[in-house]
C-alpha cells in the first residue's frame, strides 16, 4: 500500500481545521450534544427496532414511539422511586457533615496544615498577581500578611442560588427535548438518510466503504452498549444486594448509583467508592464498619473490570486503555458528566473510522487495544517413510 506523505501546509490546514471542530463543539454545547446523545441511543435500540418493524410488522415510526416511551418510562419510574430518597439525604447534608466531621476527626490535623498551606499559596498569588479587588474586603495580620476575607452569603446570594438551579434545570430540559425529538426521527427515518448519503459518493469503492463504517459502527457500537448495559446492571444489583444486607438504608438509591457511575470508565467506580465510604461514616458507629461497603463495592469492580468485562469485550474490540483514559478526561472537561459518559463510544466510533479511511489507519492502529500475545506452538517434525525424523541442520 503506498502511502501519501503531508506537507507542513496541508498538516497545518488540518490541525487548524481540528480545533476549529472543538471549538465549536465546546461553544455550540447546548445543540450538538443532544444530538450525539440521541445519535448513541439510536444505536442501542437500532436491534429492537428492527425486532419491532420486521418481526411484528410495526410501522417504523409507531416502533420508535414504542420504544421512546418504554425506555424513558422506565428511567422516569426509577428516577422517580430514587428521588424521595434522594432528597432525604440531601436535606439532612447539613447534619452528615457533622457527623462525618465527628467521625474524622483524627484527620483534622492534617487537613488543617493543608488548609493552611493552601490559604497562604493562594494569598500569595493573589498578592503577586494584582488580582484582589477593592470591593472585596480584606484583612492584615500582625506580621503583614493580606488575607482576602469573604463576604458572607446573604439573601441576594440565596436568590442567584436560586436562579442558578431554575436556568439550569430549563436549559436541561430543553435539550432533553431536543434529544427526544432527534431520537424518534433518527429511528424513524435514519436509514433513509444514510441511503441519501450513500448515494452522493462518487465511486462504487467509496460508497461500500461509507456502508461498511455505518455497518460496523452500528453493530459494534450497539453491542458494546449494550454488553455495557447489562454487566452494570448487574453491578447495580449486587451492589443494591449488600447494601441491604449490611443494613444501608436506601439501597435502591445506592444500587441505581453504582449502576450510572459504571459507565464512567475508572473514576466512576473511584467515586462509588468514595461515596460508599462516606455513606457508611454516617450510618455506621465506627470507622471499620463504614470501611465494609466500600470495600465490597471495589472487590466488584475489580471482579467485574478485570475479569468480566475484558472476557466478554475482548472478541468485539478493544481499545488502548490510555487513550481511554485521555479521551474521558478530554470529553469530561469539554461537555460535563454527559462528556464522560460518551468518550468511550465516541473513540470506537473514532477508531472504527480510521480503520475505514488509508491514510488514518495507523492513528486506528495506534487506537487499538494492545494485540493479545499467543504461545507459540511446538514445532512438530516431519518424519520420512522410514520412521526417521528429517528437518533442516541448525
Amino acid at each position: 500500500m503506498r502511502h501519501s506523505r503531508i506537507d507542513t501546509r496541508t498538516a497545518c490546514l488540518l490541525l487548524l481545521s481540528v480545533l476549529a471542530v472543538f471549538y465549536t463543539l465546546y461553544f455550540a454545547s447546548a445543540i450538538i450534544l443532544p444530538m450525539i446523545l440521541a445519535l448513541v441511543v439510536n444505536l442501542l435500540l437500532s436491534t429492537p427496532l428492527r425486532f419491532l418493524h420486521m418481526r411484528l410488522r410495526l410501522p417504523k415510526p409507531l416502533a420508535a414511539l414504542c420504544l421512546i416511551l418504554c425506555v424513558f418510562g422506565v428511567v422516569g419510574a426509577v428516577g422517580t422511586a430514587i428521588s424521595v430518597p434522594a432528597t432525604g439525604w440531601l436535606e439532612r447534608a447539613p447534619d452528615a457533615l457533622n457527623t462525618l466531621y465527628d467521625r474524622l476527626a483524627f484527620l483534622r490535623g492534617p487537613f488543617q496544615l493543608l488548609a493552611s498551606a493552601s490559604d497562604r499559596i493562594h494569598n500569595f498569588m493573589t498578592i503577586a498577581g494584582g488580582h484582589i479587588d477593592l470591593a472585596t474586603p480584606t484583612s492584615q495580620t500582625a506580621d503583614g500578611h493580606v488575607i482576602v476575607v469573604a463576604s458572607p452569603t446573604g439573601t441576594g446570594g440565596l436568590d442567584r442560588f436560586s436562579s442558578s438551579i431554575l436556568l439550569g434545570t430549563q436549559a436541561f430540559m430543553g435539550q432533553f427535548f431536543t434529544m427526544i425529538l432527534m431520537l424518534f426521527f433518527l429511528l424513524a427515518q435514519g436509514d433513509s438518510l444514510l441511503r441519501r448519503f450513500v448515494e452522493i459518493m462518487p465511486t462504487f469503492a467509496d460508497k461500500r466503504r461509507a456502508v461498511q463504517i455505518a455497518y460496523q459502527i452500528e453493530r459494534n457500537v450497539s453491542q458494546y452498549l449494550a454488553t455495557i448495559t447489562i454487566i452494570n446492571s448487574l453491578v447495580g444489583l449486587v451492589n443494591m444486594a449488600q447494601c441491604w444486607l449490611l443494613g444501608m438504608p436506601n439501597a435502591l438509591l445506592w444500587g441505581v448509583m453504582a449502576f450510572l457511575l459504571n459507565y464512567i470508565p475508572i473514576i466512576g467506580p473511584m467515586m462509588g467508592i468514595i461515596i460508599y465510604f462516606l455513606v457508611g461514616l454516617f450510618v455506621y458507629p465506627s470507622v471499620w464498619q463504614a470501611l465494609l461497603p466500600p470495600a465490597i463495592y471495589l472487590c466488584i469492580h475489580l471482579t467485574e473490570g478485570e475479569t468480566i468485562t475484558p472476557m466478554v469485550l475482548a472478541r468485539r474490540f478493544t481499545l488502548n486503555p490510555v487513550l481511554v483514559m485521555a479521551s474521558l478526561m478530554f470529553w469530561d472537561w469539554l461537555w460535563g458528566i454527559f462528556g464522560a459518559f460518551l468518550s468511550v463510544p465516541l473513540l470506537a466510533v473514532f477508531k472504527i473510522i480510521c480503520d475505514h479511511v488509508d491514510i488514518l489507519t495507523p492513528i486506528g492502529h495506534i487506537v487499538g487495544g494492545p494485540a493479545r500475545t499467543t504461545p507459540p506452538k511446538p514445532r512438530v517434525p516431519a518424519t520420512d517413510p522410514d520412521g526417521m525424523a528429517s528437518g533442516q541442520d541448525d
